[in-house]
């Protein structure tokens, strides 16, 4: 498959890769945590959805020819988290996103991520604009969002609720 931007980045601590079949079990750590979803999906899922949030995830890669990562820690070799660029088709527009297993809050991993997900993007698709879609009471995403150069562009009214456009720019990011 021909994608508009690479299937595996590195960082010193992050591999950031496609996803694999089994990838779903570590992921469904974060999918299954109330304090990890409750800005995302406002509930957790079953395995099942945890399983066809990724499958979904791999199909974004086959309809738009980019999307999100897997966060593989290299020490572990276990899957963390994801982070990357994504589009669903009733998002305002496409954006950088990312979510990790608490144990891994704190620790630097998600910045580590949105940076490389950030340097891949003025690479190979600097013409794309790029938001974060962050609810207004998420201040970990929020305070992440500015850590890393967006900046707060609007407020945007979205599923019932209003919710926070943050914009990135193409300034180069230091990973």
């Amino acid at each position: 498959m021909n994608y508009l931007t690479p299937e595996f980045l590195e960082t010193d601590r992050l591999v950031l890769r496609t996803f694999r079949e089994n990838d779903w079990k570590d992921l469904h750590r974060y999918y299954s945590d109330e304090e990890c979803t409750k800005y995302t999906f406002g509930r957790t899922l079953t395995e099942g959805e945890s399983w066809r949030t990724m499958a979904a995830m791999i199909g974004h890669w086959q309809l738009r020819k980019y999307g999100s990562y897997a966060l593989e820690e290299r020490i572990t070799e276990r899957v963390i988290g994801v982070a990357g660029l994504d589009y669903p088709n009733d998002w305002p527009e496409a954006e950088i996103g990312w979510g990790l297993i608490r144990e891994f809050w704190g620790k630097g991993y998600a910045s580590e991520a949105v940076r490389a997900v950030k340097k891949m993007w003025v690479e190979c698709l600097p013409e794309l604009s790029l938001i974060s879609l962050i609810h207004p009471d998420n201040t970990n995403s929020i305070n992440l969002a500015k850590a890393v150069g967006a900046y707060f562009e609007k407020e945007h009214e979205f599923r019932g609720d209003t919710w926070s456009i943050y914009r990135h720019t193409h300034q180069r990011i230091a990973i």
